[in-house]
């Protein structure tokens, strides 16, 4: 059978990525691979602790967050977020999705935690990218790939949002990535503590995530990848070096895609989760919320008005599930994300299984490429 590192390997020496680091554990076996080197040019050999930028692998990560406060009863699942964040006190949506922005009628209900959740709070990308109220998202709030430089602060942004309307009513459609920034905003409200410290303290010092955060310290700047993406002639174009945007800390932490991570910590994410959110006998999560977590929330419509990015899965509290006998493992249950800046991690439960992809090429678009599902495919044992 072709090993996890010949699969790595043969993408790296078509020219398709500099270098991956790949992870495939099952029960007490892991199995590593790091291929490559972690860039072009003056870059060291990828290693198993090479920093990466996770990208929306954050997603996951701050859905668990939030139920951390829900599990203490700072937060509801049907609790309006108007009172933490007011700048959404009264919002309005578009009265169709194509309306321009000034075309707009009340929301009929307030949006709830469970809406950012879910990803069902009427912000976000649709498969439309040129609807008014989506181009705002990416000229206003930067959506989209991650510039952690230029986002304004969280209060700036919370104001800009406010002028945005909704692009469907709440609880109506499945919209991609801003309800996790928004979410990221809510936490730091509800918590007194800013994003970055808040997840430090709940997250990554509990399970050991040394390497996760949202800059690099000066001192590990040499584990730092490169970050590419394919250029007109088909080469590939540095987007971002290791002393860039991620070489100190931005001034707004997204809780979408903001998180540069390594293989092992993610593995230490997933692992907890496995285990019904406990890590080396310290409970993070309830075993509930974890199910909530991992449990799809979507109907049949807002699964195909979503399938440009999910591709025939659903979505749970801040990452897919698969709800059919899609995936390689031929399982419903698996739960987890990829990150557009090439980066995919989940957890199968039917199998006791954790997947970490770590890549600094840039997906070309929503779908996952090929190098994705030949990785999957291998893991399942396929």
């Amino acid at each position: 059978m072709t090993s996890l590192r010949e699969i790595l390997a043969s993408h790296v020496s078509s020219g398709y990525l500099p270098g991956a680091v790949g992870l495939v554990a099952r029960g007490d076996r892991v199995e590593v691979a790091a291929v490559g080197s972690a860039g072009i040019g003056d870059f060291p050999p990828m290693a198993r602790d090479t920093i990466f930028r996770a990208a929306s692998l954050t997603k996951p990560i701050t859905a668990a967050a939030a139920m951390t406060l829900i599990e203490e009863g700072r937060l509801a699942l049907d609790e309006p977020v108007r009172g933490p964040l007011p700048e959404l006190a009264s919002p309005v949506v578009v009265r169709t999705p194509s309306s321009p922005l000034d075309d707009v009628v009340p929301a009929e209900r307030p949006i709830t935690v469970e809406d950012l959740l879910t990803f069902r709070a009427g912000y976000g990308f649709p498969s439309d990218f040129s609807l008014p109220a989506v181009q705002a998202l990416f000229t206003e709030l930067k959506q989209g790939p991650p510039q952690p430089q230029l986002i304004a602060e969280p209060d700036a942004w919370m104001k800009t949002l406010a002028r945005i309307p909704l692009l469907y009513q709440p609880g109506r459609a499945w919209l991609y990535n801003a309800c996790s920034d928004i979410l990221g905003v809510l936490i730091a409200r509800i918590s007194g503590q800013p994003l970055p410290e808040f997840l430090a303290e709940r997250i990554f010092e509990p399970l050991g995530m040394r390497d996760t955060g949202f800059a690099v310290p000066p001192a590990d700047l040499g584990r730092f990848t490169g970050y590419y993406r394919a250029g007109d002639e088909g080469a590939l174009e540095l987007v971002d070096a290791p002393d860039g945007q991620w070489s100190r800390m931005p001034a707004f932490p997204s809780g979408t895609g903001g998180l540069v991570s390594t293989v092992d910590d993610l593995y230490a994410f997933g692992r907890m989760l496995l285990a019904g959110g406990t890590a080396d006998g310290r409970r993070l999560l309830s075993a509930e919320s974890v199910r909530q977590m991992t449990t799809d929330r979507l109907t049949p419509a807002q699964r195909a008005g979503g399938a440009l990015f999910l591709e025939g899965q659903g979505w749970g509290f801040g990452g897919s599930v698969d709800v059919e006998r899609l995936n390689p493992w031929n399982e419903p249950g698996r739960y987890g994300w990829i990150g557009g800046t090439g980066t995919a991690s989940h957890i199968v439960p039917a199998t006791g299984t954790v997947t970490v992809l770590l890549t600094q090429r840039e997906l070309s678009g929503p779908a996952s490429p090929a190098l994705m599902q030949e990785f999957w495919r291998y893991a399942a044992g396929s």
